[in-house]
């Protein structure tokens, strides 16, 4: 064996050299920065072991899927991200999606209620149910999921300073429909320390946020087991403009402090590592973001079964959801999005995600209309039923461009967290601002790469056409931001004030004496507490985080 690889790279040599004297070809790059070979051989990636480095399906380390079966077993759930104007409307868009054969509910919270305002706080003004569907008490949360079987549907919700309020009434919503906590499935984001790096959407400092996030884990391990308990987001850093080893290596550095934190209070790794689930961002490059996902199953596991000497196979999973990538999208020729999403969508197939969402073509323009977001779903059902794609597991394995990639990416994934490690952690690297800046930077280079034409975006800095839009936008109605305050402001009038203020006082106490806040929460949502007023108590005791901290330290 090795003498043919010698004499594979000979002959590779050969060949390379009379090709580049017949016709000189450019060199191309990954989209890391990585030179691309013109072709790749079996000698390019002949120091992997087989059975160490790859494996099969279902075993460590996992290269080549989570389960033995993969899409031959079970197709993946999509999960279109919905929720606008009001939960009557949120809830009407959920049931079109499950008649439209939605597998899964994902929901959209607007601004207000991602940073903790109730739709009638001065700061929540302009942006009620713009991005998202406003949450200011439980009533909302029972109209969203209004006639919809908790006990059968799946439930992601992005959201994370207030997760475990969301969670709590989620919870609550449940037990009204006689649904158990222990039979709920779903995956709640709650991955904070990337808010305060792309997002912005925190509000109390790290180390009360993080407390947080160990209530839910601890929580959740005896009452919601089924349940993911955060999914570390690596898809915000690469919208912001981070490289695909980046998006997995910093997201992966956060999940690493999770697990600290989780272990330091005294929770066992296997009874919540199983439990944390994933978000990436699936771009353009079909290869890399293959290689990508397979990369980055090897580089979890290894973390989990070495480094915090995890036991539970099932803890060495790397389960991940994907969307598509929303940065790509261009409102310039908006139709073209829907063969970029196309593409997307299938690299995320190749690669093995657990969960999709493709993005609607006309979401660079405005949230997308039934018709547009139907056609992001069909466009997964057509891969799924017709494209062939799930006929066997992992079927770009073997590629020598995509092992090689695999085996790259592995390499440089590893050596970016051990940076970071160096740092004092994730934590440490982001108070210095060494993650912002990388991410700045990244994303700096690329806008110059599409302004000098080094990277082509078809119909931006070229094929250009002038044209309108002629196709239907959705646009938000007014009149439901004001509906919206009337009738939270109904309820402050109706509701039972001595037990909210008994629940309100309840929590201000556990927060003061890090008792988990949880079954707290939980209670305080029942009395129809709103999410501002529980987020005011915690703004009380834990404080608010301002991000010039971090810029000083810059």
């Amino acid at each position: 064996m090795e003498e043919t690889l010698k004499e594979i790279q000979k002959e590779k040599a050969r060949w390379s050299r009379t090709v580049s004297k017949k016709r000189p070809a450019p060199q191309r790059c990954t989209d890391w920065g990585e030179p691309v070979e013109m072709l790749y051989t079996p000698a390019d990636h002949d120091d992997t072991d087989y059975l160490t480095d790859t494996g099969f399906p279902g075993e460590y380390p996992f290269v080549r899927g989570v389960h033995p079966s993969m899409y031959l077993g079970r197709p993946w759930t999509m999960r279109q991200y919905s929720g606008f104007g009001t939960a009557e409307e949120t809830n009407r868009r959920f049931k079109y999606l499950l008649e439209q054969g939605q597998t899964g509910l994902s929901v959209a919270f607007d601004l207000p209620t991602q940073i903790g305002y109730d739709s009638d706080h001065p700061m929540s003004e302009g942006e009620v149910g713009k991005v998202g569907v406003p949450v200011d008490s439980l009533k909302d949360m029972e109209l969203i999921f209004r006639d919809l079987p908790l006990a059968k549907l799946s439930t992601s919700m992005t959201i994370n300073a207030p997760a475990a309020i969301l969670l709590a009434m989620y919870v609550a919503v449940a037990e009204k429909q006689g649904v158990l906590s222990e039979k709920l499935r779903g995956t709640i984001q709650n991955d904070i320390l990337k808010e305060y790096t792309v997002r912005g959407t925190y509000i109390f400092p790290p180390r009360p946020s993080i407390r947080l996030i160990t209530d839910i884990f601890a929580f959740c391990s005896k009452h919601v087991p089924l349940w993911n308990s955060i999914n570390v987001a690596g898809y915000h850093m690469r919208e912001a403009g981070c490289s695909a080893v980046q998006e997995i290596a910093f997201s992966f550095s956060n999940a690493i402090a999770y697990i600290e934190a989780g272990l330091q209070a005294g929770l066992d790794i296997d009874s919540f590592a199983p439990r944390i689930s994933w978000i990436f961002n699936t771009h353009n490059k079909i290869f890399e973001e293959v290689a990508k996902y397979r990369a980055a199953r090897k580089v979890w596991a290894d973390i989990v079964r070495y480094r915090f000497n995890a036991r539970d196979p099932r803890s060495w999973m790397l389960r991940f959801h994907t969307q598509t990538s929303g940065v790509s999208l261009t409102a310039q020729q908006p139709e073209n999005n829907t063969v970029r999403v196309a593409y997307q969508t299938l690299a995320a197939v190749l690669g093995g995600a657990q969960s999709i969402a493709a993005c609607s073509f006309d979401e660079a323009l405005a949230l997308p209309t039934e018709k547009s977001v139907r056609l992001s779903l069909r466009t997964q059902q057509i891969l799924l039923h017709e494209a062939g794609v799930t006929d066997t597991v992992d079927p770009l394995g073997g590629s020598h461009y995509v092992e090689s990639l695999t085996r790259k990416m592995v390499r440089d994934i590893k050596r970016l967290i051990e940076k970071i490690d160096e740092m004092g952690g994730a934590v440490a690297a982001i108070e210095n601002g060494y993650i912002q800046k990388e991410i700045e930077g990244r994303a700096y280079a690329f806008q110059k790469e599409i302004e000098n034409k080094n990277r082509i975006v078809v119909g931006v800095n070229e094929y250009r056409v002038e044209e309108r839009p002629d196709f239907a936008i959705f646009r938000p109605d007014p009149a439901h931001a004001r509906k919206q305050i009337s009738d939270l402001q109904r309820l402050r009038k109706t509701r039972d004030q001595d037990r909210v203020k008994s629940a309100l006082d309840l929590v201000r106490e556990a927060a003061r004496e890090h008792k988990n806040l949880m079954p707290l929460f939980i209670e305080a949502v029942k009395a129809y507490a709103t999410l501002g007023e529980i987020c005011g108590v915690l703004r009380d005791v834990f404080g608010e985080y301002q991000q010039a901290d971090t810029l000083r330290k810059r």
